[in-house]
């Protein structure tokens, strides 16, 4: 076999394996669209759970678990973005290669492996424990923060190192200085790593069940959520639907139904990123 029939062979099994990804993938999605696509209306979405005459959640909607999914998102947002951005720009712009950074980097890459429920237990015990905060949203929200902040470092971190250094060389030669060339022209050019960053981060935390467990997160709050108090959650309720239900058959919808809405939240935040990415690409070229 010589090196071209080695090169169609390879190519041809990077098509496979790409090809059994995206079947897998479209398969999960027809799974779960075909089994929430009846349930799914207005009313679902607009109106909050009510439980039936045998003790189920079998009628109403998934509005306040679609609130309290939002605000833990605004919260990871608020929280993990700035540290994991600037903290990552730290590292790569002013550490460099120093002894520090590389050390950083490797706890940095040792968190990013840590389980879910391990950074759940982390924010009882530190911020519900030690610093006396209530169990809610907020306690919730950081905890989450703290799961995908080694992924929006190391994310920050290779768009940075993407950058030329003939962008940094250039700004600073015209006089500016270190942070002005950061600001204005290195982070610019990053952002659309950035940016994809932040939205794998996103992604990661809107699905992320283990955490909540321990913080607050309930199968049925009263009202709506809030930064303090019982919230409910769509990863949350997803799973209450479907390991302690006590009549399968007429909660299957729902719970196809609600992974269907929490996916459709996912996809937005992915194609806003897209085009945001898009628009900062077309803007930044070099």
């Amino acid at each position: 076999m010589n090196r071209k029939e080695k090169e169609e062979l390879y190519f041809m099994l990077f098509r496979g394996c790409a090809l059994l990804v995206v079947g897998i993938l479209a398969i999960l999605i027809g799974f779960i669209l075909i089994g929430g696509i009846g349930k799914l209306s207005i009313d679902f979405i607009t109106q909050p759970p009510k439980i039936d005459t045998h003790g189920s959640m079998t009628q109403g909607g998934i509005f306040p678990a679609i609130v309290g999914t939002v605000y833990l998102m605004l919260v990871v947002l608020v929280f993990s973005v700035p540290i994991g951005v600037l903290g990552a720009v730290y590292l790569v712009e002013y550490q460099g290669k120093s002894r520090f950074a590389k050390g950083v980097w490797i706890i940095v890459h040792n968190l990013a492996g840590v389980p879910s429920i391990v950074y759940g237990l982390l924010g009882l015990g530190l911020l519900v424990a030690y610093l006396q905060l209530d169990l809610g949203i907020l306690v919730a929200g950081i905890t989450l923060g703290l799961l995908v902040l080694p992924v929006i470092i190391v994310t920050t971190r290779e768009a940075l190192i993407a950058v030329p250094p003939t962008v940094r060389e250039a700004s600073m030669a015209v006089g500016a200085t270190k942070w002005q060339t950061i600001r204005h022209h290195v982070i610019p050019y990053a952002m659309p790593g950035i940016l994809t960053g932040m939205i794998l981060s996103l992604s990661r935390a809107a699905g992320e069940t283990a955490p909540i467990l321990a913080l607050g997160a309930t199968a049925l709050a009263p009202g709506m959520p809030s930064l303090f108090g019982p919230y409910m959650a769509l990863p949350y309720h997803i799973y209450i639907m479907s390991s302690q239900s006590t009549n399968a058959a007429l909660t299957a919808p729902i719970q196809y139904a609600s992974a269907l809405v929490l996916l459709i939240i996912v996809i937005g935040m992915n194609l806003f990123a897209i085009y945001l990415r898009k628009k900062y690409r077309d803007k930044y070229r070099w």
